[in-house]
């Protein structure tokens, strides 16, 4: 889906596209590596969960880069009709995702990472949907361009929750080592 949007949003025009495109990127190396720690201790399980915040965090800083770009640099607003197909096929994806990962939203850091990012995507999509009946009654870039800046926002602030939560586990993780060994 990375790869549809990725091409689609750039032919396009759209910074949201673009944006929930970056995120597709992003849910494939969260999922990949959620799964490969997943019977690890929670330190590596937090660990890795700090790592895809960081992540999450950094690709919110890229979205609201290149909408900024897009801002300074582009003279038409997006194509709305190919913007709402891309976000409507995005959303039945998202939300099956988001359905199969409902029971893991309150688990540890590494999972609830998961769940934070699906729940991201399924905002972001319908969001993606709205910008596009915005930019189609508006003939302006406007809504598209503060839908990427409300995407960014949701990485920014997805990814500080996961790496605050993921310290936590790997302090108290230190903690309760410490404990065993002074014992």
């Amino acid at each position: 889906m990375f790869a549809v949007e990725a091409g689609a949003g750039v032919s396009v025009g759209s910074a949201s596209v673009q944006a929930d495109a970056i995120d597709f990127l992003g849910d494939s190396a969260n999922y990949a590596i959620s799964l490969s720690v997943a019977g690890m201790a929670l330190r590596w399980r937090a660990g890795a969960a700090f790592l895809k915040g960081l992540t999450l965090f950094m690709a919110g800083l890229w979205v609201m880069a290149n909408a900024g770009w897009i801002v300074m640099n582009s003279n038409h607003p997006p194509h709305p009709d190919a913007m709402g197909g891309i976000g409507l096929l995005a959303l039945a994806v998202n939300l099956a995702c988001a359905l199969i990962l409902w029971t893991h939203r309150k688990g540890d850091a590494n999972r609830r990472s998961v769940w934070i990012c699906s729940r991201n995507d399924a905002i972001g999509n319908v969001a993606v949907v709205l910008a596009a009946l915005g930019v189609f009654g508006t003939r302006s870039a406007w809504p598209d361009i503060a839908v990427a800046a409300i995407l960014a926002m949701l990485g920014i602030s997805g990814g500080v929750q996961i790496m605050r939560q993921s310290r936590v586990e790997l302090t108290d993780n230190k903690s309760d080592i410490s404990r065993h060994i002074n014992v």
